[in-house]
């Protein structure tokens, strides 16, 4: 028997052994079930849906779906594409990542090990509460507060980092895709802060004081126990993190200026995503127009469930070396 056929024998095993065969524990059986089934249902509804409305469209496209940048979609006759959104998004949702991901780990890390009970309290509470801010209150924030005073960073950034093509430019400042990543970043620190804390509490005692007994300081017990005993749990904080800014709609189209096209260079205005889009054109469009945006709507579902995917896959194969 090899190691993966143990694994399902055990795992079967463990199964049968929390069933102790009562009523309770067979109608707790089947709700579980029945809501999982549930779940399925209602995305296999939702998909089948964004495909049914965005059919007529992509019949009547006279473009490319895929690698047209204009968006048309209620031209005569149609032409539209996602390259422009797709790559709006993805970069957009990414250097938000890359920004937000150190700054969550450090205070979740800080209110976990460093702070006082009381300040550590604080701060928790101050962390949860940033989430449950409106996203329209960050995006007229960065509109009329983060676009006013950037420049001076934006200037900095282009004149020792311009050797590097995203931070190129010649014309650089205002709304450009680094605004909105900032303000995507700040609003999915909260996630990833409070997950990431959680996680760390719930490393087991003895981990940390083996570490401690074995001369280990504060930071050295913190990198050899708790970060490799929580690293799935940041992972999936940081995905959940992930598909709240790809799929963030008011505050990115408060924050960037449509401008045609794809420009690497992140500092410049311009840049587009799927939900801005769809949130600025959908009142104004007609039957065509519509279908596809739900098309664009399509392809964010789609992207956002690879993401899903691939996170817990990457959170399965570490859990191994949690265990």
């Amino acid at each position: 028997m090899d190691e993966v056929q143990s694994r399902a024998v055990g795992a079967s095993r463990n199964r049968r052994a929390i069933s102790t065969g009562r009523r309770g524990d067979k109608v707790f059986r089947g709700a579980a079930l029945g809501s999982g089934i549930f779940v399925l249902v209602i995305m296999g509804a939702i998909a089948a849906f964004l495909i049914w409305k965005a059919i007529p469209a992509l019949q009547a496209n006279e473009g490319n779906f895929l690698t047209d940048t204009e968006w048309r979609a209620n031209g005569d006759p149609p032409r539209f594409g996602i390259a422009q959104l797709a790559f709006g998004t993805i970069m957009s949702a990414f250097l938000a990542l890359l920004m937000a991901t150190p700054v969550a780990i450090g205070i979740a890390l800080f209110i976990s090990f460093y702070a006082p009970r009381k300040l550590a309290d604080g701060l928790g509470f101050i962390v949860d509460l940033l989430a449950a801010v409106p996203s329209i209150i960050y995006g007229l924030w960065g509109l009329h507060f983060l676009v006013m005073n950037a420049d001076p960073v934006i200037e900095f950034l282009n004149t020792y980092l311009g050797w590097f093509p995203l931070f190129a430019g010649e014309n650089v400042g205002g709304q450009s895709i680094f605004i909105g990543s900032v303000v995507l970043a700040i609003m999915i620190l909260p996630i990833v802060s409070s997950i990431s804390r959680e996680v760390f509490l719930q490393v087991p005692t003895p981990h940390i004081e083996a570490a401690q007994a074995l001369g280990a300081t504060r930071w050295e017990t913190i990198r050899l126990s708790v970060l490799p005993y929580g690293r799935s749990g940041v992972i999936s904080a940081m995905m959940l993190g992930l598909g709240r800014a790809l799929g963030e709609t008011v505050a990115i189209a408060l924050v960037l200026s449509t401008v045609a096209g794809i420009n690497w260079h992140i500092l410049e205005p311009g840049g587009n995503t799927f939900a801005a889009n769809i949130v600025r054109t959908f009142g104004e469009s007609g039957d065509i127009g519509r279908s596809a945006l739900i098309a664009s709507g399509l392809v964010l579902f789609i992207i956002t469930m690879i993401v899903n995917m691939a996170a817990r896959a990457v959170v399965s194969r570490r859990k191994e070396f949690t265990e």
